[in-house]
C-alpha cells in the first residue's frame, strides 16, 4: 500500500488499511481515465466532423454546380429539341420541294424531248432551202453573165467614138486652161517681188534700229556693271566693317573664328548636343552679334540690298534619338534658331536668311571627335540678295 495508517492506541502493533480506500482510488482512476478516453473521443470525432463539414461544403457545392450544369444542360436539350423540331419541319419543306422539282425536271425532260424533235424537223426544212437557195444562187450568176456579154457587144462601138471626141474637147480645154494659169502665175509672181521689195526695207529698218538699241544696251549694260561694282564694293566696306567690329566684340573668345568672308561659331558655344535649342551663352553670344549688326546696319543705304545669311552645319555622325530625324533637319532648325533670337533681338526679318547644310559641307573629313566638333558649326555671312 502507499501508506498505512495506525488505529488504535492499545499499543498491539497492529495496524489496518481499509480495503475501500484502495477501490476509490481504482475508481476515482478509471474514471480519470474515461475522462480522457471521452475527451480525446471528443476531439477526434470533433476533427471528423469538422473534415466531415468541409467534405459536406464541398459536396454542396459542386452539387449545385451540378445543378447548375443540369439546369443549363436542361436548356440546351430543350434548345436542342426546338432546332431538332425546325430541322424536320425543314427537312419535310425540302422533301415536298424536291418532289415538286422532281415532277418539273421530268416534265422538262419531257418537253425537251419534244422540241428536240420540232428542232430536227426544222433543221431538216433549212437545209432544204439551203439547197434551194445554193441552186438559185447559181442561177443568178448564170443569168448576169450572160447579162454582162451581151452588154459589152452593144456598147463597144459607141464608146470607141465617145472617147474620141472627148479626146479632142480636152486637148482644147487644155490649151486654154494653161494660158489662164499662166497669166495667173505672172501676176501673183509680180505682187511676190513687190512685197519681197517691201520686206527688205522693213528689215533694213530693223537692223538700223537694232545697232541702235544694241548701242543703247551696251551702255545700259556697262552703266549697270558699273553701278553693280559699286554697290559691291560698298557693301564689302561694310562688310569690312562688319567683321571688323565683330573681331572687337569676340576677339579671342574660344569656339569663334573668321574665316575668309564668314563668321564661324562652333555648336558647342551656342547648344547643347543634339539640340537646337540655344544655350544661356549662346543666346548672349547672338544678342551681341544683334547690336554689332544694327550698328553697322544704321550705316548702311537703304538700296543697298544687303542680307546676313545664317548657315547650320552639322557632322557626319547620325543623329540618335531626338525630334530631329536627321543632320539637314538638325542643322536647318538651329540655323532657324539663330535666325529667330536675331529677329527677338530687333534684326529686320527680311534682312535675314537661315540654312540647312546638314554634312555635306565639312571643314575637316576626318573621322575624329577633333574633326566633327569642327563641323558642327554655325557661319555668318553678310551678302546682297
Amino acid at each position: 500500500m502507499a501508506g498505512r495508517r495506525r488505529f488504535g492506541g492499545s499499543g498491539d502493533g497492529l495496524t489496518a488499511w481499509p480495503g475501500y480506500v484502495d477501490a476509490l482510488s481504482t475508481l476515482l482512476m478509471v474514471i480519470i481515465f474515461v475522462l480522457l478516453v471521452f475527451v480525446l473521443a471528443q476531439a477526434f470525432l470533433s476533427v471528423v466532423l469538422s473534415h466531415r463539414n468541409a467534405a459536406l461544403d464541398r459536396l454542396n457545392h459542386q452539387l449545385a454546380s451540378l445543378s447548375d450544369m443540369l439546369s443549363m444542360e436542361q436548356a440546351h436539350n430543350t434548345e436542342l429539341r426546338v432546332a431538332l423540331d425546325q430541322a424536320n419541319t425543314a427537312l419535310k419543306t425540302a422533301a415536298t420541294a424536291r418532289d415538286t422539282l422532281a415532277a418539273q425536271l421530268a416534265q422538262a425532260n419531257q418537253n425537251s424531248q419534244t422540241e428536240q424533235a420540232t428542232i430536227g424537223k426544222q433543221a431538216a426544212n433549212l437545209a432544204d432551202l439551203a439547197q434551194q437557195v445554193r441552186a438559185l444562187t447559181a442561177l443568178r450568176d448564170q443569168l448576169q453573165k450572160q447579162a454582162a456579154e451581151a452588154m459589152a457587144k452593144t456598147v463597144t462601138e459607141a464608146q470607141a467614138r465617145a472617147a474620141a471626141e472627148q479626146t479632142a474637147a480636152m486637148e482644147k480645154q487644155l490649151g486654154e486652161s494653161a494660158r489662164a494659169k499662166l497669166a495667173l502665175l505672172s501676176q501673183q509672181l509680180d505682187e511676190l517681188h513687190a512685197q519681197l521689195a517691201m520686206v527688205q526695207k522693213a528689215l533694213d529698218i530693223s537692223e538700223t534700229e537694232a545697232k541702235a538699241k544694241d548701242v543703247q544696251i551696251a551702255n545700259l549694260g556697262s552703266r549697270l556693271n558699273a553701278a553693280l561694282a559699286a554697290k559691291v564694293q560698298e557693301l564689302e566696306r561694310y562688310r569690312s566693317d562688319f567683321f571688323g567690329e565683330l573681331r572687337k566684340v569676340l576677339a579671342n573668345r574660344p569656339g569663334i573664328s573668321i574665316v575668309g568672308d564668314r563668321f564661324i561659331f562652333q555648336s558647342q558655344v551656342l547648344f547643347a548636343t543634339g539640340s537646337a535649342a540655344l544655350s544661356p551663352e549662346g543666346t548672349d553670344q547672338i544678342d551681341k552679334l544683334a547690336a554689332t549688326l544694327k550698328q553697322i546696319s544704321a550705316k548702311i543705304p537703304p538700296n543697298i540690298p544687303w542680307i546676313l545669311r545664317v548657315d547650320g552645319h552639322a557632322d557626319r555622325q547620325p543623329v540618335v534619338g531626338g525630334p530631329w530625324g536627321s543632320n539637314w533637319e538638325l542643322s536647318a532648325g538651329r540655323a532657324i534658331t539663330v535666325v529667330k533670337q536675331l529677329i527677338a533681338a530687333g534684326i529686320p526679318p527680311n534682312r535675314l536668311a537661315a540654312t540647312g547644310f546638314g554634312d555635306t559641307q565639312p571643314l575637316d573629313p576626318a573621322n575624329t571627335p577633333e574633326a566633327y566638333a569642327k563641323n558642327r558649326r554655325i557661319e555668318f555671312r553678310l551678302t546682297d540678295r
